[in-house]
């Protein structure tokens, strides 16, 4: 297995992709693209090690390029008093950035699309709003994405309604930006645009706070490509279940699969948000049905 960095120049920095591939890479299968959550960046798939899901795959013959969002990981700048990017330039300008640069060096392919948590919304964001970038995309394969919270308990509470949507904004106007790996509230930081658009997101209409573009309206005039929504059994607020489901309804998505990582259905745990991608059984217990459903959506794939 091989491990690289690609820094792609945007703005007035740049951004980083780790490409992790096999040793002799299988350009039959198409490429993957995976993008982490909010508080996050790309680590949650890969480490030097080779341990995660990126170096499963790869180790299966995938070529797969894991993004860092701008301010995160090993993008730069990093974060700071005055960066004003949002999630908007991530759904606009940086999945169709990468998407461009991946295509270029696999002519004639698509790209899988695999994304944790929020992630997720983001990059069913993109597909709803760019017909061009969709078409390039093989399959959308999400852990744990929701696009709005309506379950109830007194931890959805504590974790969305008093720490993310009170305590971090003030947070993020005393030092500029959220900063969650100083407090110990994620892996990585947050923009406050970032952070006020997922608030508004979360609870509210899928409206883009930039130009007010209607993703809930558009996304059901679309062809989605085959779609899995994983969810754990133990994700009670940031990827409860039934969210995730909801998710599914609002994007309209008919023939998505839909699987729990639950005791109940046959899995060796319960998993909880972080837990379906970094838990130490995760690699002999569901990404073996991962590896599986890309194999066969790649197929697909070569013989459209």
């Amino acid at each position: 297995m091989i491990q690289q960095s690609h820094f792609l120049p945007y703005r007035d920095g740049q951004l980083h992709l780790r490409q992790v591939s096999p040793s002799e890479a299988n350009n039959n299968l198409p490429p993957v693209l995976m993008l982490h959550g909010a508080m996050s960046n790309g680590k949650v798939f890969y480490s030097k090690s080779g341990k995660g899901l990126a170096g499963f795959l790869a180790k299966a013959g995938f070529n797969v390029y894991v993004l860092d969002t701008a301010g995160r990981g090993l993008s730069t700048p990093r974060l700071s008093r005055g960066f004003e990017l949002g999630q908007g330039e991530v759904i606009r300008e940086q999945l169709p950035l990468v998407q461009s640069f991946i295509l270029a060096k696999h002519p004639g392919q698509q790209v899988h699309w695999c994304a944790h948590s929020w992630g997720g919304v983001l990059m069913t964001s993109c597909l709803i709003r760019f017909a061009d970038v969709r078409e390039s995309v093989a399959s959308l394969l999400t852990f744990g994405t929701k696009r709005a919270i309506k379950s109830r308990s007194l931890k959805k509470w504590l974790m969305v309604d008093l720490v993310w949507n009170r305590v971090a904004p003030a947070l993020a106007r005393r030092e500029g930006y959220l900063a969650a790996d100083k407090w110990r509230m994620g892996m990585d930081n947050e923009s406050r645009a970032s952070l006020q658009q997922s608030i508004h997101w979360v609870s509210g209409e899928w409206l883009d706070a930039d130009d007010n573009f209607d993703y809930g309206a558009a996304a059901k005039e679309i062809h989605w490509p085959p779609s899995w929504f994983i969810a754990g059994k133990n994700d009670t607020v940031l990827g409860n279940p039934a969210d995730i489901q909801r998710t599914i309804a609002e994007c309209g998505i008919s023939e998505a699969k839909y699987t729990l990582l639950s005791r109940a259905d046959g899995y060796r745990h319960d998993y909880d948000h972080a837990g379906m991608l970094t838990h130490m059984d995760a690699e002999s217990d569901h990404f073996p049905e991962v590896l599986d459903w890309y194999l066969s959506q790649s197929i697909e794939a070569i013989k459209g």
